[in-house]
């Protein structure tokens, strides 16, 4: 069961960054501009952010199990029909289904871990959890710019088939003796592979409904039942508000970036796919790197001051792209420096943003704030789009300007700086 969920979840983070560099290759294959080639992207990322906070839903009614299974096989056909698609309708067509399938995958899956494995169990599985998931989205914009110079871009979707048949196949004799389990479950995991499997649901037990779930079984009740299944009430409280808006629109930049330098790096100074992905890989790196760091910035200087101070130096980060021709390896530099502070200021938003909310809601509020992060995401990539007809400095300076805002959204922040010493 462990090797079906850490494949799937490989496919699904390796599928959020394939793509990027290969955006110029697609949009020259299939006759369109470069700025139309963000639905491919931005359809993607809007439909993982609608679906995802479902799952808890679908799972509590019909087992995390067959809803596992469901969500692969709707990504595995997904991928294989992207890597068919005739024009751009038809690939943004099959990419909404393929995030569909992707946004319930994560939830599901891990659900299905926490209903299968011990709490003293959980904690040595982590550490078979955590490198290749976190691998997986590194190595994305390498694979994608390789495959589109010297394959084609649709092995950018068509890679997933064979594995995810596989998994399917050995999902099939793993996941049926899985009992159902509450959407509780399903939506506290959406924090991340690790934190889900070691931490469990935050609220409390497993054998009850995540509370103001509103009897998952009958389904929501109009509008009403809408906003108690989205815990759309939890953004009456200031301090989470602010750090989704923040977080949000931090996305909103980092994504726009993405998808913009690609473009300009391949379209305006003649590099290759290969080349942008070679380019775009230490972002990913500095990512990583930002997640040992974060907590003793934190301590020391405040939530608050490392979201600001983040995002303001992504920001000059972003008009240094924009506004300067750096060679190669400073270009690598400067991506690796937007992965380690933007990185830093993302989680210290998220941290920040959960001080007051509370335990028995917990679950909802993680899922509801990495859904409108992930449809920020989104949001950022059209508008930066938007912008590319008015030269692709401008539109990074879009992508600089989401930051900015973001910076002015932080929230007030949980953790009071440590005294100096001596």
């Amino acid at each position: 069961m462990l090797v079906v969920y850490v494949t799937a979840m490989c496919m699904n983070g390796l599928d959020a960054t394939i793509v990027n560099p290969a955006l110029f290759v697609i949009a020259a294959d299939l006759g369109v501009t470069p700025a139309a080639s963000n639905l491919v992207e931005g359809a993607f990322l809007a439909s993982l952010s609608v679906s995802m906070p479902l799952a808890g839903w679908l799972c509590d009614r019909y087992g995390a199990g067959r809803v596992f299974l469901a969500a692969l096989t709707l990504f595995t056909a997904a991928s294989a029909l992207c890597g068919a698609a005739w024009d751009l309708g038809s690939l943004v067509g099959f990419r909404v289904l393929q995030g569909i399938g992707g946004g319930v995958l994560t939830p599901a899956g891990m659900t299905m871990l926490f209903t299968a494995y011990r709490p003293e169990e959980r904690m040595s599985l982590s550490r078979y959890i955590v490198v290749p998931t976190a691998l997986a989205p590194v190595l994305g914009p390498v694979l994608g710019g390789l495959l589109a110079e010297h394959l084609s871009w649709r092995w950018a979707f068509l890679l997933n088939v064979p594995f995810g048949l596989a998994v399917i196949l050995l999902g099939a004799v793993t996941a049926g003796v899985l009992r159902p389990v509450p959407a509780a479950a399903a939506a506290a995991v959406t924090t991340g592979p690790a934190d889900g499997l070691v931490n469990g649901p935050v609220g409390g037990p497993v054998d009850g409904p995540a509370p103001g779930s509103g009897q998952a079984g009958s389904g929501p009740r109009g509008l009403w039942g809408l906003v108690d299944l989205l815990g759309l009430r939890l953004l009456a409280e200031r301090g989470f508000l602010r750090g989704t808006v923040s977080a949000s629109l931090s996305a909103a930049g980092l994504m726009g970036m993405l998808f913009v330098f690609p473009l300009m790096y391949q379209d305006g100074r003649g590099a290759s796919a290969a080349d942008a992905g070679l380019v775009i890989f230490p972002e990913a790196l500095g990512l990583m790197a930002a997640g040992f760091l974060v907590d003793r910035a934190c301590a020391r200087w405040g939530e608050r001051a490392v979201i600001v101070l983040g995002m303001l130096g992504g920001a000059a980060l972003f008009a240094a792209l924009a506004l300067t021709e750096p060679g190669p390896w400073t270009l690598r530099a400067i991506m690796f420096s937007v992965g380690l502070v933007l990185g830093q200021a993302v989680t210290a938003v998220q941290i920040s943003s959960f001080t007051t909310v509370a335990p028995p809601t917990m679950g909802r509020a993680m899922a509801l704030f990495q859904s409108l992060r992930m449809l920020g995401g989104a949001l950022g990539v059209a508008v930066c789009a938007l912008a590319v007809p008015s030269g692709y400095p401008a539109a990074m300076l879009v992508a600089t300007a989401f930051l900015l805002a973001a910076a002015l959204a932080a929230p007030a922040g949980g953790t009071r700086p440590s005294p100096p010493h001596g």
